[in-house]
């Protein structure tokens, strides 16, 4: 019979080589398994951010992502008493099922909503991007400034867009227009065509 004291050591040196030979197993698996985590973080970067370019002769409005565009979208401006800004802004916040405040009147989120279901705001106080409950207005001069879209339509965009992306609102022709939009020739005809009808 072997003495105690070697039983020990061996028991301790089985139990040293057991937890190396976990060890090693195990640190390979590990090393590749942080790596990939790193490379999908890698792969998952941040998007692009988004620009909305809205041509107010047009009634149409375009999201580009790095100067290719990912959709278009029909849309009513601002009517002549109350007309769409220009320049440049930027998405402040996205309301889903918003409600609806105007000179005092609070309406609840609802089919009969004049903001519709989706809520865009822009960092100019009380005007956004919104739905309606209007459709038959879509392609015309008839809101109080807000772009309006269809409610399906304001929902695929809300689903593409974040606070942050930037809103180019324009109302004359130029060249980003006429290549987003299909010509400046085409949109300069489209503003003499609407000015002579007024």
């Amino acid at each position: 019979m072997k003495p105690a004291s070697e039983i020990t050591t061996r028991r301790g040196v089985t139990r040293w080589l057991i937890v190396n030979l976990v060890l090693a197993m195990t640190l390979p698996s590990l090393a590749q398994e942080s790596s990939s985590q790193s490379s999908s973080k890698a792969i998952s970067r941040p998007r692009t951010q988004r620009v909305v370019l809205v041509s107010i002769p047009d009634r149409r409005l375009a999201v580009l992502e790095d100067g290719n565009v990912l959709a278009y979208f029909s849309v009513a401006v601002g009517a002549e008493a109350s007309p769409s800004p220009t320049g440049e802004f930027e998405i402040v916040n996205r309301v889903s099922n918003p409600a609806y405040y105007h000179d005092g009147v609070v309406m609840e989120a609802s089919e009969q909503s004049p903001v519709g279901t989706r809520w865009i705001g822009l960092n100019l106080k009380g005007y956004g991007i919104h739905g309606t409950n209007a459709p038959k207005s879509i392609g015309r001069a008839a809101s109080h400034g807000c772009i309006r879209l269809r409610n399906r339509d304001v929902e695929r965009l809300y689903a593409m867009l974040r606070v942050g992306d930037v809103v180019s609102i324009r109302g004359e022709p130029d060249e980003e227009i006429a290549e987003v939009f299909g010509g400046v020739e085409v949109a300069a005809a489209e503003v003499a065509v609407e000015a002579g009808g007024q």
